[in-house]
């Protein structure tokens, strides 16, 4: 992050208008910090999970290769090259592109708003975490003290804690409430750290990059051990390696592959042309771009790893539970001994008694359950779901849980602290490169403090709705038209040979083959069928809606947004977009005005 910075000039960008890396490992480092964040770990296995385990690889690591690097080469060699955000980077090319940094900003901005909320998330759950059973282990009493609350027996205790005790969520968009005061204070401590990680400078954030960088690694490892000797989580392992290669045959795989490379990336949001702003000019970023690449995809698959064994053993201990009442019904209905049925003939003993006592047996009606370990695997999660209801659930169930909740929420905290490094760097830098905000004396602690008090905002009881719009329609479209413009701007405006040049000039040798194919061919081909892909798909998929809480069904129903919340969905998708064109307007309207200003003149001088 380019937090790490050696100062040698005045402070009107981050560390000065000459800082650099003090090596390049601190650039990698940050850049890994950025890129490997919560989509590798909630994002990744769901995907697998959805499009056929193993045989999701296949279209993720083609479109890695034909998407992924080559994108994130080309916006570190323009950060490189032009030594400026994303603002600047883009108006040096041509005075009318302004718009497309302007675009980064405010998507990055977005981001900024509601991505810090995860954290202030694992915050909360860490801090619950020191107890001697965890808040989510089991459902809290009523009032009367007569029996667990209603709201948790129709739920679990894991979707009560996350829905009631950490949200407090409302029943709908539409009834709004106050802000829980317990989720505003962590979302304060969430923007202190992030603050202070980006003001310090050299001396304390030169060390937090390391950690945040690696740290979420070593939990992994531990995890990974863990992982693999809890009871099923072979199971788990088995099921992501085990290919459907049916699913490759589906448009919607080869569409995810691609859309979770570029996002898992972080392209198109500006963090990377601020990180690499601040190389030295001859730094070898093309093979600083491959490494970065593959230790992320490298993480997500490692991640999935750890991720599906513990869905192996969350399975199995599902599955052996249901067996368990099973056979406990049939005990006690037929009357037999202890010893009869066991986990391993509870299916044998059905058909059997089905087969020697149907009346008897049809009498059971709906309180037999029908257990099935592969239907609990294909049951896919992702997001916060996977991340604070099923991990929760895995772990409660852990010899020593606590343990593994401290460790697991340390590390969806480091992982999400480092991308909101790469979010914030990406606002502070191109801004700082403009006049009107370099005389400021504290800009980071403005865009900190302008982003929490928006933040406030999805700490309340309809926050979570809020949030969900945010996440589902703030970034994607705008990401997708903004890259879309940078590879053709680079390719066919500022040109391929231009380009060319000015890597040989860092690099000391021109583009190879694969560069040029790739930048002025194939990746904008899939982009523009990206792009193309969402706009139907929105339309298709007719009144955007929501998973609404309902308490009294103890579980998520789909519900319309409202009007109102319509358009402001449309507002988020506009908004980013629109600043290309009319930042363009604005550079020809002054062009054009100065140009009339300078004819007037010369013929009042000619006149004179």
């Amino acid at each position: 992050m380019p937090t790490v910075l050696n100062t040698l000039g005045p402070p009107s960008r981050i560390g000065g208008p000459q800082a650099e890396w003090d090596n390049p490992m601190q650039f990698v480092l940050a850049c890994v910090s950025y890129a490997v964040g919560l989509g590798n770990v909630w994002r990744f296995p769901y995907l697998c999970q959805m499009h056929g385990g193993g045989g999701f690889l296949i279209p993720y690591m083609l479109m890695l290769v034909l998407l992924g690097v080559p994108l994130f080469y080309m916006e570190l060699a323009i950060g490189q090259k032009m030594r400026l955000g994303s603002i600047g980077a883009w108006r040096a090319i041509s005075p009318y592109l302004g718009g497309v940094g302007m675009a980064s900003v405010v998507t990055s901005m977005y981001l900024c708003l509601y991505y810090n909320v995860i954290n202030a998330w694992s915050f909360w759950y860490l801090f619950h975490s020191f107890q001697s059973i965890l808040p989510w282990a089991e459902c809290p009493a009523n009032s009367n003290l007569t029996g667990p609350v209603e709201e948790c027996e129709r739920a679990t205790p894991t979707q009560y804690f996350f829905y009631r005790e950490t949200l407090d969520i409302s029943g709908s968009i539409e009834e709004n409430g106050g802000i829980h005061m317990g989720q505003a204070l962590c979302l304060l401590l969430a923007w202190i750290i992030v603050y202070l990680f980006i003001v310090k400078g050299v001396k304390s954030t030169g060390k937090v990059v390391y950690f945040t960088a690696t740290f979420p690694y070593l939990v992994l490892i531990i995890y990974l051990i863990r992982g693999v000797t809890l009871h099923g989580a072979i199971n788990g392992v088995k099921y992501m390696f085990t290919p459907k290669m049916e699913q490759l045959a589906k448009p919607t795989t080869w569409i995810n592959a691609a859309t979770q490379i570029f996002f898992s990336l972080g392209l198109g949001f500006g963090s990377l042309i601020a990180f690499a702003s601040y190389n030295q000019y001859n730094n070898n970023f093309e093979k600083q771009a491959i490494v970065v690449s593959m230790v992320n995809s490298g993480t997500s698959i490692f991640a999935s790893i750890v991720t599906f064994s513990i869905y192996g053993f969350k399975a199995t201990f599902n599955y052996e539970s249901c067996l368990e009442r099973v056979r406990l019904l049939l005990l006690n209905t037929f009357d037999l001994a202890e010893d009869t049925i066991s986990l391993e003939n509870v299916n044998h003993w059905i058909a059997e008694l089905n087969r020697t006592h149907p009346e008897q047996f049809a009498s059971l009606g709906g309180r037999l359950e029908t257990c099935d370990l592969e239907a609990e695997l294909d049951t896919a999660v992702e997001g916060t779901g996977l991340a604070f209801i099923v991990y929760s659930e895995a772990i409660k169930n852990m010899p020593v849980s606590q343990l593994w909740s401290v460790l697991y929420f340390i590390m969806l905290l480091l992982l999400g602290m480092g991308s909101m490094l790469g979010n914030v760097i990406a606002v502070i830098t191109p801004l700082s490169d403009l006049k009107f905000i370099s005389v400021l004396s504290y800009p980071v602690g403005l865009v900190c403090l302008f982003c929490l008090l928006l933040g406030l905002g999805f700490t309340t009881r309809s926050g979570n709705y809020w949030f969900t719009m945010f996440n589902d329609y703030g970034a994607t479209f705008s990401l997708l038209f903004i890259v879309l413009i940078e590879v053709i701007t680079v390719c066919y405006i500022y040109g391929i040979k231009r380009f060319e040049k000015d890597v040989e000039d860092m690099l000391g040798h021109r583009l190879n083959w694969y560069w040029k194919i790739m930048l002025a061919g194939v990746s904008p081909i899939l982009l523009i069928a990206l792009f193309i892909f969402y706009i139907v798909n929105y339309i298709q998929g007719g009144t955007p809606t929501y998973q609404a809480w309902n308490k009294e069904l103890g579980k998520s129903v789909v519900t319309e947004y409202p009007p109102y919340a319509q358009a402001f969905i449309g507002l988020l998708l506009a908004s980013s977009v629109c600043c290309i064109p009319l930042t363009a307007l604005y550079t020809y309207c002054k062009k054009r005005n100065l140009a009339s200003g300078k004819r007037e003149r010369t013929v009042s001088t000619v006149s004179l």
